[in-house]
């Protein structure tokens, strides 16, 4: 779905206040920069064939899966923090929730059930989104802040729950669905695949797909256009909750471990996949494609460093630099559309 521009969200709040809703929604799958898609997608092609020649072993069907099925799992959870970060917010605690479906998860496949114990970690990281969403849009708590403390409290009492111990049994054949491939194909990413499908069906065909696009540019022209603002954000921070649940699933498929301490990196890593893809922090713009672009990106850089055997230190700064390209770059163009 074609994001739209500032120019394209003056003409939407002007539009609100005159009562135009249908004018919202075309003015909003406008789009406003595919030049930004297709540069991206022309960084990770160029990179990819760089690697495929200087770096042993990069272009291997064995290694490409293997970066397929690594990178799957944050894939997931970027979907969702798109959402959210559409919608002018995000979420730190997703990791918190992955752990937490992943501990509960296991707890009761090995004791109860593994329909009980899949239905219940998927339950669980919705019912957290929910009240991520709840106490940002009723209570009026900054997303940051609010999510933070979420964080926190999960991980609380995640700890004192299981004594900070992992929880084991789960049966071999679970692995499946984390280390499982159908065809040449690893089964989370099959799964990312699917989930990003139906996000971005949500995002460009429903009306709530496009509310969350409205809400993200102007929360109060969004009011006057007759959305229900509060709704949106407590649905968009659930949907959020539960495709972390879900990566929190995939996660004890690889492991088969329920580990309380797992998934810390999640929120900085999908938010890092979701910028690389250019996507603004600012809201109201966004496309999976650019999340998936991110997410397999900022994948290839770190497979391409471990395959050339340099120090796992160094990663998170070439992360942080490619961050800070991607952003730079993106701020730029919307500063000289601005002028325009």
């Amino acid at each position: 779905m074609p994001q739209n521009s500032t120019s394209d969200r003056k003409a939407m709040v002007s539009m609100q206040h005159s009562g135009g809703k249908s004018g919202i929604l075309s003015v909003v799958v406008a789009g406003w920069a595919r030049a930004g898609n297709f540069a991206l997608l022309g960084i990770f092609v160029t990179l990819l064939l760089i690697f495929s020649l200087t770096v042993p072993h990069f272009a291997t069907v064995a290694n490409l899966s293997n970066v397929l099925q690594r990178n799957s799992i944050i894939g997931i959870v970027a979907c969702g923090m798109l959402l959210m970060i559409i919608l002018a917010g995000f979420d730190l605690s997703v990791g918190a929730v992955g752990a937490m479906s992943s501990v509960v998860a296991a707890a009761l496949i090995v004791h109860v059930s593994m329909v009980a114990g899949i239905a219940a970690g998927l339950l669980l990281g919705l019912v957290v989104g929910l009240v991520n969403g709840f106490c940002i849009a009723k209570i009026g708590i900054n997303a940051f802040v609010a999510t933070l403390a979420t964080q926190v409290l999960v991980t609380g009492f995640l700890f004192v729950g299981t004594a900070a111990q992992p929880i084991y049994g789960v049966p071999e054949s679970f692995t499946f669905l984390g280390l499982g491939k159908i065809g040449p194909l690893p089964v989370p990413t099959l799964i990312f695949a699917i989930i990003a499908l139906l996000v971005w069906a949500l995002l460009r065909f429903t009306t709530f797909g496009h509310y969350i696009y409205i809400v993200g540019g102007n929360r109060t022209a969004a009011r006057l256009a007759g959305i229900n603002v509060d709704r949106v954000t407590i649905a968009t921070y659930g949907i959020g909750g539960l495709l972390a649940g879900v990566a929190g699933i995939v996660l004890l498929g690889e492991t088969t471990i329920g580990q309380p301490a797992s998934a810390t990196d999640w929120p900085l890593s999908a938010i890092a996949a979701v910028v690389v893809g250019g996507v603004p922090l600012s809201g109201g713009v966004g496309r999976v494609s650019g999340a998936i672009l991110g997410t397999l990106l900022l994948g290839i850089i770190a497979n391409a460093l471990n395959l050339l055997g340099i120090s796992p230190f160094w990663q998170p700064a070439v992360t942080g630099a490619v961050i800070l390209v991607a952003v730079g770059v993106d701020a730029y163009q919307r500063r000289q559309s601005e002028r325009r």
